[in-house]
């Protein structure tokens, strides 16, 4: 399957009930510091958002609960694949996306054949607190020779405006969190976000 070019990144279901209908069809739902009734109430409620939105959700982490809900998708951080059971996930035939930020990383991601890598921070981020600097745009070029086929997602400080020097890199995909929840106008910001992957 071919994803979608935009790819944002949100913290509570709510959000999804304002993006989806704009026309948003890649989600992750980073559900962090909750509990496990209010993850389960929340990823039922964003698989069921998604799917009569014709949208593909992914699950940050909680990968248990993803195959539990029936959902398609899983992300992993490379702290999560230490704890997780990827014959698990592939024996629920769920998709997997894992975050790369060196080759190490890379090459343990490959090894588990995902169906997506993610590279980032491309640009400074204010998300989280990271060991890793920013990435830079020139090394999308680097990932996408050594990923090949597999889609590529850039991650980190991504705007609309820097978006076309991130495609043009070789990123096949663009994710977005704080530009989107920070913004004065948010919807306003997805709609533009899906101009610019269009």
């Amino acid at each position: 399957m071919t994803l979608p070019r935009f790819y944002p990144i949100f913290d509570d279901v709510v959000w999804l009930r304002r993006m989806l209908p704009l026309g948003v069809k890649l989600v992750q739902m980073r559900l962090k510091d909750k509990s496990q009734d209010d993850l389960r109430a929340q990823l039922t409620e964003a698989r069921d958002l998604c799917a009569a939105h014709d949208a593909v959700l992914v699950v940050n982490d909680h990968w248990q609960l993803a195959i539990d809900l029936g959902c398609d998708w899983v992300h992993l951080g490379q702290e999560d694949l230490d704890d997780a059971d990827v014959d698990a996930i592939r024996a629920a035939s769920l998709k997997l996306g894992i975050s790369t930020h060196d080759k190490a990383e890379l090459a343990r991601a490959l090894a588990l054949a995902p169906d997506y890598i993610a590279l980032g921070p491309i640009y400074p981020t204010i998300l989280k607190k990271m060991k890793w600097h920013q990435q830079g745009v020139e090394k999308l070029s680097v990932w996408k020779d050594l990923v090949g086929d597999t889609p590529l997602i850039a991650i980190g400080g991504m705007t609309t405006e820097r978006a076309p020097g991130a495609f043009a890199a070789g990123a096949d995909i663009i994710s977005a969190v704080t530009d989107i929840t920070l913004h004065d106008d948010p919807e306003g910001r997805v709609r533009a976000w899906l101009e610019a992957c269009a």
